[in-house]
């Protein structure tokens, strides 16, 4: 079985920068394990499978799998899949992704890049020692969470969070919780980075779905719809942010490293 292989660095628009993903276009979904099995295989934070979607709702169907597991959302792998969809077919303008978990997602043409619609995920005060700990951070201004196990430590200091050096076993303790932590910055109005040992990705480079939880936090804070971030990662990647009703609109770029194909069996 030979299957269509895309890698896409996104939230980025240079090569080897932002987040790298896999997007791997299907006719019928394979089962679970051989999805898992070819995550594996790529070793890459996400691997994005689509499915033309015959319910009518959208044009594909979207799952995303990590090396560990399957995940309820996955913004840069959706961005990277609408980037495939649309560089495929000049004449489409938006394409529509159904979700099992997070619903429908679409992807637009923006200028050079895109616009990634994310449900808007506003996190809710809680405190989370543990996860602080295991950090071991300072001037922590507050702690919260989602129940999609997205924890939020922001502090008040954006060195703090480029010098973060956490204890990757520990957050893994708590099994797949995606840590994210965040300041204010002073090149973009906030950076942060994502943590997600649980999960199988110590690191995330960039993550768009932390920015489902971020965004909405900070627009509050800072009294605005709208917000520039940069993810701190060792790639780095920079993210548009704002509020548009019940979604979170994050624009972005990417950029095809790699084309192939899979061969499977």
């Amino acid at each position: 079985m030979r299957i269509p292989f895309t890698q896409v660095d996104a939230f980025t628009d240079r090569p080897f920068a932002g987040n790298p993903a896999a997007v791997m276009p299907l006719d019928a979904w394979l089962d679970d394990a051989t999805l898992q099995a070819i995550a594996i295989e790529n070793n890459l934070s996400e691997t994005a499978f689509l499915v033309p979607d015959a319910s009518g709702e959208a044009d594909f169907e979207l799952r995303w799998f990590t090396p560990g597991n399957e995940v309820v959302l996955c913004g840069h792998a959706t961005l990277a899949s609408g980037h495939v969809v649309l560089s495929g077919d000049i004449s489409r303008e938006t394409v529509r992704f159904r979700t099992r978990r997070a619903g429908s997602l679409s992807v637009t043409r923006a200028g050079r890049g895109y616009e990634l619609a994310l449900p808007v995920w506003r996190p809710e005060p809680r405190p989370l020692p543990d996860l602080v700990a295991a950090l071991g951070v300072e001037g922590v201004v507050e702690t919260l969470w989602h129940q999609h196990r997205y924890a939020l430590v922001v502090v008040d200091d954006e060195a703090t969070v480029r010098g973060c050096r956490p204890d990757m076993r520990a957050l893994a303790a708590d099994g797949d919780v995606l840590t994210i932590l965040s300041a204010r910055g002073a090149g973009t109005d906030i950076v942060s980075r994502a943590f997600v040992p649980g999960g199988g990705v110590d690191e995330d480079p960039v993550t768009g779905s932390a920015h489902a939880v971020l965004t909405p936090y900070w627009c509050e804070r800072l009294g605005r719809d709208r917000l520039t971030a940069f993810q701190a990662s060792a790639r780095g990647g920079h993210l548009d942010c704002r509020l548009d009703g019940d979604r979170v609109v994050l624009g972005g770029r990417c950029v095809t490293v790699i084309e192939g194909t899979f061969l499977l069996g």
